[in-house]
This record gives C-alpha cells, sequence and structure tokens, in this order.
C-alpha cells in the first residue's frame, strides 16, 4: 500500500497547486492513501501559511475532493501545526480533521530551516543547537496534542551536524517521549531536495524508532501537485 500523508496547498503561500491537482497526481502514481496537512494558520509567521479565515476554505476544499475522487483514492485531512506553545489554537487543535502532524520549525522566533536565516548558525553552538531542537521535539510530544512527528530531524537541513555529542544519544529522550504519548514518525522525502540529501529521519535514527516500536507513515512533503509521491519509492523504513 502506497501511503503520503504530508502534502500542501496554495494556501500556505509558499507552494502551488489546488487539491484536485495533487489528488490527480496522486491517482497518477498509484497512491493508496494520500493526506493534505498544509500549514496551520497561526498568529505567527503569516507570510508562510494560511489565515484562520482560510481554514474554512480550506477543509471545504478537501472535502469536495474526498467526494469527487472517494471511488478511486482514500483522502485525509490534516494539518501540519508549528510546535509553539504560545501560538496553538484551540481553533486548530479540535478541527475536524482526521490527523495533526507536529514539527518544530522555530528554536524561539528562529526559523532554523529558512535558507534567508542561515547565518544565525554561525552566532551559536552547533551541539547546543541539536540539544535544544530535540528538547522541543521532546515537549511537543509530550503534550500529546499531535499524532505524528514531522520531519523528526530536520535540524540537519543544512548539513550542521553535532561535533561533540553522538546524534543517538541527543535523540533518545524524544524518541521514548514519542514512544509514551503513542506517536508515529513520519519519515519525510523532502531532505533528498536539501543540502542534506537525505530522508529525515536518517537511518540511525530510523533504527531506534524501528527498535522502540514507534509506529512510522510516510510522506513526500509536496509543495507542488509534480512533487506529490516523489522520493516515496527510495525511503528506507
Amino acid at each position: 500500500m502506497k501511503v503520503d500523508l504530508h502534502n500542501h496547498t496554495l494556501l500556505c503561500n509558499h507552494a502551488e497547486g489546488e487539491p484536485f491537482e495533487y489528488i490527480e497526481e496522486a491517482i497518477k502514481k498509484k497512491i493508496d492513501i494520500f493526506g493534505f496537512s498544509d500549514h496551520a494558520p497561526m498568529n505567527f509567521d503569516k507570510k508562510y501559511r494560511m489565515s484562520f479565515n482560510e481554514m474554512a476554505k480550506y477543509l471545504t476544499w478537501l472535502d469536495e475532493v474526498k467526494e469527487k475522487y472517494q471511488k478511486k483514492i482514500e483522502i485525509l485531512k490534516g494539518f501540519e501545526v508549528d510546535y509553539l506553545p504560545h501560538y496553538l489554537d484551540e481553533r486548530v487543535l479540535n478541527s475536524d480533521v482526521d490527523y495533526l502532524i507536529g514539527s518544530v520549525h522555530f528554536l524561539d522566533s528562529w526559523g532554523f530551516d529558512n535558507p534567508q536565516f542561515i547565518g544565525e548558525y554561525e552566532k551559536k553552538d552547533i551541539d547546543t543547537i541539536w540539544i535544544d531542537y530535540f528538547k522541543q521535539i521532546e515537549e511537543m510530544a509530550q503534550s500529546e496534542l499531535f499524532q505524528i512527528v514531522g520531519h523528526i530531524d530536520l535540524i540537519k537541513v543544512f548539513k550542521f551536524l553535532p561535533k561533540r555529542l553522538k546524534i543517538e544519544d541527543i535523540v533518545e529522550p524524544s524518541l521514548k517521549a514519542i514512544q509514551n504519548s503513542k506517536m508515529a514518525v513520519e519519515i519525510n522525502g523532502a531532505g533528498y531536495n536539501k543540502p542534506i540529501s537525505e530522508q529525515y529521519p536518517s537511518v540511525s535514527i530510523l533504527k531506534m524508532v524501528h527498535d522502540m516500536n514507534i509506529p512510522v507513515t510516510l510522506g513526500s512533503d509536496a509543495h507542488s501537485p509534480k512533487r506529490v509521491g516523489e522520493h516515496l519509492d527510495r525511503l528506507k523504513g
């Protein structure tokens, strides 16, 4: 069975394509279960997400394609939610969706995966950055608000890796929290398009996930219809 649960739409302002275009591409690529998880609205970093006023439009779009294509593909509704505790909103957390992907894209106000702010890495200790990032992943899991962890080791995106500490030691407390919260870890192919040029998570972290019996799911993290299902066949599970 082919699954792709991490996909966006033009409403996030840094993607293109309407839902029906994503679905038609998914059908072409013989995907059995397709999930939309566009960036949830939040009163922070508004440039890169839909507004609260657009939530109803987004959910209506998804209901329409679910009905139209119900005999050809299973479609699920979701949001990708940035874990920023002071900005989490009940309108998203209690929305009528099938799942929520919890992701960390910010350390305080620093968008560490945005090339625009890559210079910040030179001002900080890389081991401390990794510790802070995975502490936030751990806290996200402990919140028990989400069903899936998005691109769990996104912090490696620009290939800045710890110098003194082992990655496995940094990650272990987060994985224990994920295990306790019964979340799934997403295997995400978008890393192949970034400087790190590998999937999220790395094979070493994925081995830990397997050894801890943490469930996994798959996502292409498509921001355009042509990227639907991209790299899914090369993901190492």
